[in-house]
């Protein structure tokens, strides 16, 4: 037999035939990401069902020298879990470890398995009367490996952190299959390295997530969700300043969204409905939560810091949903600026951050200046304010075609916003990862120590190179 044959017989040994499987049809769905801009090839799909799976099947990939491209709920923004098209890597899926092992509501800890689905995590947490603090608009595909992988962010990093603040310990396989177990939650441990920090946002270059040990936090016991109207982006951070000061134990969210954004979503949406009677030209989504015994006089405080916000001129109009329903319906607005945009026509899409208070002045100055050098392009910055993340997209001029733009202007309008933000003292990459997408952009732009320092890393625990190769770790 072929040295891949021979490999391939190993693995289904190993795993059996539910563990793996080169069955072209059975590998379709996963070689893509979900944007559709990545597509690659694989000689197989692993599917270990334990960690004691994922420890011999590493084993075996590394006698075989075949490279590793672990993948979650492929739902990243980055192409982060797509193989590359040479068809020598293998997927491995961690969708089979979906446990949760272990819900400690004394202790406010959870253990999940790598495949455990965000959605799940949460209805689990909340039969206990907790909550996991971390949401997205993909928690129904969105495993917990992947969040850790990539680190990400979602709505309500403003006050609870991204997923590197939820993570309390990790338990994972390293490139030559030792099982690195580091679940154990302590307050203080200053035993060196905090490994686990390494781990988190490697995005499989490092090691494969297998479990965490993540922190838990009692439930809501009541919300408030408000769509405002204001006249300017600067208008917008004066409010979250506003809302800050009053009210700065409640404030769970803080979105912007542009008036073009908000048009996109109205015609895409059906049934979708304008929260606020007139048109303005941006709009604030604030949600506030507080606990069971504070719940009662949550609205009287969101009602009095509106009514000071609209006194101090920074605030046009506002609307408080009246029950949950209404909360989800202002929220699906904001979730459905992504698809919207996607069905106007082709768009460069950037998740950057600058520093906080410099975020208003960036997108002022940002959009006409890519607007002017771009001419037909339109620029749209949205999303998460309170955090100095916000998702800067520029949609080609009409009738451009999809790939032909993107392959053309569109990647020049990146690189030209990339050099926006790092000249602003920014990221790239806020929340999504860098993935295949901003590697090489990430070479051009980071720090040549940093840069040294992740390579120097990355040789120390993948000497082979074989854990994700081509993502995240810029080459020399």
């Amino acid at each position: 037999m072929s040295t891949l044959s021979d490999f391939a017989h190993r693995a289904t040994e190993l795993l059996g035939p539910r563990g793996f499987t080169c069955d072209p049809d059975l590998l379709e769905p996963w070689l893509t990401d979900w944007r559709g801009r990545y597509h690659g090839q694989a000689l197989g799909l692993a599917s270990p069902a334990t960690r004691e799976e994922v420890a011999a099947f590493v084993k075996l990939c590394s006698e075989f020298d075949v490279p590793i491209v672990p993948q979650g709920g492929n739902s990243g923004m980055s192409g982060g879990a797509t193989p590359d098209e040479s068809g020598k890597s293998v997927l491995l899926s961690l969708r089979r470890m979906d446990h949760i092992r272990s819900l400690n509501p004394a202790s406010r800890q959870a253990v999940c398995e790598a495949g455990v689905i965000l959605q799940t995590l949460h209805e689990a947490a909340d039969k206990h009367g907790l909550r996991f603090p971390l949401t997205l608009g993909g928690k129904g595909s969105a495993t917990i490996g992947g969040l850790i992988s990539t680190n990400a962010g979602g709505t309500q990093v403003l006050r609870h952190g991204t997923m590197r603040a939820q993570v309390l310990g990790i338990e994972a396989v390293l490139a030559d299959g030792q099982i690195f177990d580091g679940l154990t939650a302590l307050k203080k441990d200053n035993r060196g390295f905090d490994l686990k920090q390494l781990l988190i946002g490697s995005e499989g270059t490092l090691g494969i997530v297998t479990a965490a040990n993540l922190r838990l936090l009692p439930a809501i016991g009541d919300r408030m969700v408000a769509w405002c109207g204001v006249a300017s982006i600067g208008d917008a951070r004066k409010l979250l300043l506003h809302f800050e000061q009053a009210l700065p134990d409640e404030l769970e969210g803080f979105e912007v969204v542009p008036a073009h954004c908000l048009d996109a979503v109205l015609a895409h949406l059906p049934g979708a409905r304008a929260p606020l009677a007139e048109r303005y030209p941006w709009h604030a989504l604030v949600e506030l939560a507080t606990t069971p015994a504070e719940a009662a006089a949550l609205r009287d405080k969101a009602e009095a810091a509106l009514a000071e916000a609209m006194e101090a001129g920074i605030l046009l109009d506002a609307t408080i949903a009246t029950n949950e329903t209404q909360a989800d319906q202002f929220w699906l607005l904001r979730d459905s600026i992504a698809p919207a945009e996607r069905a106007i026509g082709p768009a460069m899409q950037h998740d950057i951050s600058v520093p906080v208070e410099r975020m208003p002045d960036f997108i002022e100055a940002a959009i006409p200046d890519v607007e002017e050098r771009f001419p037909g392009v339109t620029g749209v910055a949205f999303g998460h304010l309170g955090d100095g993340n916000v998702h800067f997209h520029v949609l080609a001029p009409s009738g451009a075609t999809r790939g032909e733009w993107e392959e053309s202007q569109g990647k020049a309008v990146s690189r030209h916003v990339h050099d926006l933000v790092a000249e602003w003292g920014g990221s790239l990459s806020a929340e999504h990862g860098i993935g295949q997408m901003k590697r090489d952009e990430l070479g051009r732009l980071g720090d040549p120590v940093a840069l040294s320092l992740m390579r120097s890393v990355k040789q120390a625990l993948d000497p082979k190179g074989l854990l994700n190769p081509g993502k995240l770790v810029p080459l020399a």
